[in-house]
């Protein structure tokens, strides 16, 4: 599958002055997230574009081979299973397109968070713990870490130091919270400064997360 360029939603100034991209779970759009923008409460003096790429359409091993919005294969969630490694790191290109084109807009890495919810917060957590310059923030959605076993030797040293933000639902029927609990262990072990938060919810999110969200993003876009 060829995708040179990803189609985005995007709400915010022409000339941003902060950037958020932000990724969408498994068979939803770019669309998905847009409601939660004006919900976040973030100064319009501060000038921040939110982002909200499309994933392309592809299979699906996991749902029987249907083919959805995704930005990788998942063969399955359960211990051992393997990851599409090939396939992240294709998306993690895409990714990096998109924020160089936040930087080309006059919007540097520092200034820069990418989110994402479930598969796209497994997307952002791989792709922006290898980015090569240093991001503002990196956000993981009641979402997993993927190729947890690479990551030691495959993260950037510029990030190493980047703020994570990880939440999840304690009631989580599609990624249990377990799989979060290994992403925090995972990052804390390696010395990533993690912030950790769970909600009595399922596979969503509530405005007592929207309310910490906005928080860390005033926190680390130094709003």
């Amino acid at each position: 599958m060829i995708v040179e360029t990803l189609e985005t939603v995007e709400i915010g100034p022409a000339s941003a002055q902060a950037s958020v991209i932000w990724l969408h779970g498994l068979g939803a759009s770019g669309h998905d997230f847009e409601p939660i923008v004006p919900e976040l409460g973030l100064p319009a003096e501060a000038a921040v574009r939110f982002v909200f790429p499309h994933a392309p359409t592809q299979p699906v091993t996991l749902n029987g081979g249907m083919p959805m919005p995704a930005w990788y294969d998942i063969y399955g969630l359960g211990p051992g299973t393997p990851a599409d490694e090939q396939g992240l790191d294709r998306a993690a290109g895409w990714i990096e397109a998109l924020i160089a084109r936040e930087r080309e807009r006059g919007v540097p890495a520092q200034r820069l968070v990418l989110a994402g919810f479930s598969q796209g917060g497994a997307l952002a957590l791989h792709a922006g713990l290898r980015y090569a310059d240093g991001l503002a923030g990196i956000m993981g959605l009641s979402t997993y870490l993927p190729l947890q076993d690479h990551l030691s030797q495959a993260r950037a040293a510029a990030n190493r130091g980047t703020p994570v933000f990880l939440a999840h639902g304690d009631q989580d029927p599609v990624l249990d919270i377990s799989l979060g609990e290994a992403a925090r262990d995972a990052l804390v072990g390696l010395g990533h400064q993690v912030q950790w938060q769970t909600y009595p919810m399922a596979h969503q999110v509530c405005a007592e997360e929207i309310g910490d969200i906005s928080a860390w993003l005033y926190q680390v876009l130094a709003l």
